[in-house]
């Protein structure tokens, strides 16, 4: 019963950082900040999910892919992730920043 509880738990708090993790994909404004939440979800609500469905499992082979998946992830998405921006600034994208004359300075002044 308690383990149950504890794998609900997880997944509920899986399920949240994918959630928050899509609003803020949604919401950043290029390509290089979309890669913050894109690692949130592919790590930390993922790495949730997965735990509450080792607590879930019974079978030891289940539980042994489980986290075999996991340790995958942990080594992928940031190879990934770096390999993505690399890509990007070679390709000639810029990060993006917000003009001083739009909306920092309403005024025009420095």
């Amino acid at each position: 019963m308690i383990l149950d509880i504890l794998s609900w738990i997880a997944i509920a708090i899986g399920a949240f950082f994918v959630i928050v993790g899509g609003l803020g994909i949604w919401r950043m404004p290029d390509l290089f900040s979309r890669m913050h939440p894109a690692g949130i979800i592919d790590t930390t609500g993922a790495g949730f999910i997965l735990l509450g469905l080792l607590l879930q499992s019974s079978d030891w082979l289940v539980s042994v892919k489980l986290a075999l998946i996991f340790i995958f992830l942990i080594f992928t998405s940031p190879v990934a992730t770096h390999a993505l921006a690399h890509a990007a600034l070679l390709d000639g994208l810029k990060p993006w920043t917000r003009g001083r004359d739009k909306m920092d300075d309403k005024d025009g002044q420095t």
